[in-house]
């Protein structure tokens, strides 16, 4: 059984900074994307970043800039870190493994959730 573990999450002001940590734990062989996604109220949830276990990142268009993720392989653990913070950011952050090696198959997985809120 893989988990994932978040942190990092809270009640910020607009233009402060928060990092988010996301650790895989289990059995894990390889992880090959790991990435984070929101879901703001009353909307679907959406990509934020991924980065692929080579390194390659994307980015949703609405945080490019503000925005870093990065990735321990060696930990299985991406982090997120988010500058420049807007009330828009606002949301429930999940942390993504994407196609997740164990010993009883390949997989994809999801964190809990943690709250960002953005507001003076």
């Amino acid at each position: 059984q893989v988990r994932l573990v978040e942190s990092g999450g809270g009640l910020v002001q607009p233009g402060g900074s928060l990092r988010l940590s996301c650790a895989a734990s289990g059995s894990i062989f390889s992880i090959n994307t790991m990435g984070w996604y929101r879901r703001a109220p009353g909307k679907q949830r959406e990509l934020v970043a991924v980065i692929t276990s080579g390194g390659t990142k994307n980015y949703a268009d609405s945080v490019k800039g503000r925005f870093t993720i990065s990735r321990d392989n060696a930990k299985n653990t991406v982090y997120l870190q988010m500058n420049s913070l807007r009330p828009e950011d606002t949301a429930v952050y999940y942390c993504n493994a994407g196609r997740v090696m164990t010993v009883v198959g390949t997989n994809d997985y999801w964190g809990q959730g943690t709250q960002v809120t953005v507001s003076s």
